[in-house]
C-alpha cells in the first residue's frame, strides 16, 4: 500500500533563502527515506501554496507543520487547509517543538558560531512570538531542554513580534544579572526579516537558523510516523505530546 504523502508545511518568507532553505530540508528527508513522496507548501507568500499542493496530491496525506510551535497557523490554518482538500484522507502532525532533536539542532548552530560553556555565559532564544499562550510555554520548555544541553547556563525566551520581552530587552537583563558573554540563538526553521532582525541585537555571537541541519530531517520523519501512528480520526496537533 502506498504511504501518504509527506506535505511539509511552512510559513513562506519574502526572503529568497527561505524556500530554498526549506527545499533543501526536504533533500535531507528523501536521503532518509527515498520511496516517500514528499512535496512542499506555503501557508503564504510563495509558492507552492499549500492548497495548490494538497489540490495536486492524491489518496492520503500528511500536513507536518516547519513550525516550532503550537499556535494560530498549526491550530487553525492547518485544519482548515485539510479540511478543504476534500478528496484526501488527512491528518494533521505536530509541529517541531518542543524536541530533543530540535534543542540538538540549536546546539550544534551555537557551537558553529563559536559557543563555549564559559563563566558568565548565557543564551537569550530567539523566536517569532505569538499570542497563542500554548505557543510559549513550547517555547519556554526548549528554552529549558536548550539550558540543560548546555551545562545548566541560562537560556531566556524572547520574541521579535506579539509577546515579550523583546531580544534586546532580554540581553540587557541578563547583563545587568552579571552575563557578560550572551549569545542568540535562532528559533527559527529559516533566515528571514525576524531572524535577521533577532541576530543583529546579539551582544556576542549570534547562531544561524535552524535551516536544513540534519536533525530537523529526522524530526520531520518523527512527527510524520508519530502521526500515522495515532487512531485514524484526524489529528488535533495541540493534543500530541512532545
Amino acid at each position: 500500500m502506498q504511504q501518504p504523502t509527506l506535505v511539509a508545511v511552512a510559513h513562506g518568507s519574502r526572503d529568497p533563502r527561505a524556500l530554498h532553505t526549506a527545499l533543501a530540508l526536504l533533500d535531507r528527508v528523501r536521503e532518509l527515506r527515498p520511496r516517500l513522496d514528499v512535496r512542499l507548501g506555503h501557508i503564504e507568500l510563495n509558492r507552492p501554496l499549500l492548497d495548490d499542493t494538497l489540490y495536486e496530491a492524491s489518496g492520503a496525506a500528511v500536513l507536518v507543520p516547519l513550525l516550532l510551535g503550537r499556535g494560530y497557523h498549526v491550530k487553525r490554518d492547518l485544519p482548515a487547509a485539510a479540511a478543504r482538500a476534500a478528496h484526501l484522507r488527512t491528518r494533521v502532525a505536530a509541529p517541531l517543538g518542543p524536541h530533543p532533536l530540535l534543542v540538538e539542532a540549536l546546539y550544534e548552530r551555537l557551537v558553529e558560531a563559536g559557543w563555549t560553556p564559559t563563566p558568565g555565559a548565557a543564551v537569550v532564544l530567539a523566536a517569532a512570538g505569538s499570542r497563542d499562550p500554548d505557543a510559549a510555554a513550547d517555547t519556554r520548555r526548549t528554552a529549558a531542554l536548550l539550558s540543560e544541553r548546555l551545562g545548566g547556563a541560562p537560556v531566556v525566551p524572547a520574541y521579535a513580534s506579539a509577546a515579550a520581552p523583546t531580544v534586546p530587552d532580554a540581553v540587557r537583563a541578563l547583563a545587568a544579572r552579571g552575563h557578560h558573554r550572551i549569545a542568540v540563538a535562532s528559533y527559527f526553521a529559516a533566515p528571514g526579516r525576524f531572524a535577521t532582525q533577532c541576530a543583529a541585537a546579539a551582544p556576542a555571537l549570534a547562531a544561524a537558523p535552524l535551516g536544513d541541519h540534519p536533525a530537523l530531517a529526522r524530526l520531520l520523519l518523527h512527527r510524520y510516523d508519530e502521526a500515522l501512528a495515532l487512531p485514524a480520526s484526524p489529528l488535533r496537533p495541540e493534543l500530541v505530546s512532545a
